[in-house]
């Protein structure tokens, strides 16, 4: 475990890096940032999406600004995200052969486990897991609002640049891809071959129902907010959208930022806040605190 302390805007945030074992017995990486205060903090989990890790870009940049704010903030790399272990891997894929054999079951089972470890050390910290939140960008908007359909210990939701469904493959490229056995992505920023092993595409037809995002948003009855950049062209804000459309408008919320994209202007390695990633910041800030 390592700590380490963080000066921003002249607060003093404190970061624990540490390791949370999944349910197979894997470790993934966590940082548990906060600033040390007599009272019970807001927590909030956040779950990285597809080709991401807890330290990319702005995230920490994000995470600590929560801190800053009064929240009790947990990042974590999903356990097959394809990062390693040690400290200058877990932000570089060094492990294609976990990558490949990823699942969206997988990482919902990952989140569950943090939020278990969370609940298991809720008086070795000062946060109250009461008041427990999760947060996810794109695939990890997805994975975090099945979780807060499945588990009644989530207590808020919020969500950028949501997916609306994993099954955004088409029945051609399925088909192709279970006769190979595996499909490949081109990751531009490292031009690393990612692939995907059939594995995937036969745990989301096997767990439809459980892997069913939509009907999960529509079953959900704690504050909600969506969050999305009008030019994503990733994830289209239509996904965003949808989401909201079938959420309970009395305790949900849909933010729509004009002139950004995926990531709200942010890159990887960072370079700095951009005006949309303030405003998404100052968004969640406000959703967290209220």
């Amino acid at each position: 475990m390592q700590t380490a302390n963080i000066n921003l805007s002249h607060i003093m945030i404190s970061k624990i890096s540490t390791f949370i074992n999944n349910r197979h017995g894997d470790k993934m990486p966590a940082d548990l940032r906060f600033v040390k205060s007599d009272n019970k903090m807001p927590l909030v989990v956040f779950s990285h999406g597809f080709k991401g890790f807890k330290d990319w870009g702005c995230f920490p940049y994000m995470m600590d600004r929560l801190a800053e704010a009064g929240c009790f903030c947990v990042s974590f790399n999903f356990s097959y995200n394809g990062t390693g272990e040690e400290p200058k891997d877990q932000s570089d894929f060094s492990r294609l052969d976990l990558f490949a054999k990823n699942t969206f079951t997988r990482e919902l089972d990952d989140l569950g486990s943090v939020i278990d470890f969370l609940e298991s050390n809720r008086d070795s910290y000062e946060y109250d897991f009461d008041s427990l939140a999760l947060l996810g960008h794109s695939r990890g908007g997805g994975i975090s609002i099945l979780k807060a359909g499945e588990d009644e210990r989530v207590k808020k939701l919020a969500v950028l640049a949501s997916v609306n469904s994993f099954d955004r493959y088409s029945d051609v490229l399925k088909q192709k891809w279970k006769e190979a056995g595996f499909f490949e992505v081109l990751n531009s920023r490292t031009n690393q071959v990612m692939r995907m092993n059939y594995d995937l595409i036969d745990d989301l037809e096997k767990n439809i129902q459980r892997l069913n995002i939509q009907k999960a948003v529509e079953s959900i009855n704690i504050p909600a907010l969506f969050v999305h950049g009008m030019q994503d062209i990733t994830v289209d804000y239509s996904n965003g959208e949808d989401l909201y459309s079938r959420s309970n408008k009395s305790l949900t919320s849909f933010k729509l930022i004009e002139n950004t994209g995926h990531t709200f202007g942010a890159v990887h390695p960072y370079e700095g806040t951009t005006k949309a990633l303030e405003e998404v910041v100052d968004i969640l800030i406000k959703f967290f605190k209220e």
